[in-house]
């Protein structure tokens, strides 16, 4: 099995952690985390190793005061900005569950052009930055999970509105991680999505 490497990264408040997979010249893809969990999880769940057997190369981080990763002051509107370049480069997809939404919105609206897609799993808060978002161009996927009591299911639909030709999947049976209860189902769709973003550069 696809051995994850643990690595860490300096920012202007300090230093982030994490673990990535996969060949440096394989497809970026960045995964953030919810509230309640880590860059470990991505491990623990077999993502990294999935999308390494995939192709791709795979970073997880544990963002401030999460993981291994010590509380410090970040900015949620500039984070992705400053730390990107270091861990993926340009053009990754980035997965944001939940939370961290917040720091991938802010990043979406001022730098969509640095971004191959984004991958929305029931994120929080998308309501505050909804205007904003109908102005980027960019190939977004909508995961989240039928049984969701902290977004329920019927924002997917007011978050794919904001986006042009977003895609929109629904995991039957999933509650707000939906990721963890069929994650065989999300894995499948990322993947197929990292392959049309990659197909939409190349």
């Amino acid at each position: 099995m696809t051995q994850a490497a643990s690595f860490s990264v300096t920012f202007s408040g300090g230093k982030l952690y994490g673990l990535s997979a996969g060949k440096p010249a394989g497809a970026p893809v960045l995964l953030l985390h919810g509230q309640v969990f880590t860059a470990a999880t991505w491990k623990d769940l077999g993502t990294l190793a999935v999308l390494a057997e995939n192709g791709a190369r795979a970073v997880a981080v544990d963002l401030p005061g999460f993981g291994q990763s010590k509380a410090a002051k970040a900015d949620p509107a500039t984070l992705l900005a400053e730390i990107m370049p270091a861990l993926v480069g340009d053009r990754p997809v980035i997965v944001a569950p939940s939370m961290s939404g917040r720091f991938l919105f802010p990043f979406m609206i001022r730098h969509a052009e640095r971004l191959a897609g984004a991958v929305l799993v029931a994120p929080v808060g998308f309501e505050r930055v909804a205007s904003a978002l109908r102005n980027v161009k960019l190939p977004v996927l909508i995961v989240w999970g039928d049984q969701d009591r902290v977004t329920p299911v019927g924002g997917a639909n007011r978050l794919a509105a904001c986006f042009a030709g977003a895609r929109v999947v629904i995991l039957r049976g999933a509650r707000h991680p939906c990721y963890m209860d069929r994650p065989a189902e999300f894995h499948e769709a990322l993947l197929a999505f990292i392959e049309a973003t990659r197909s939409h550069i190349g």
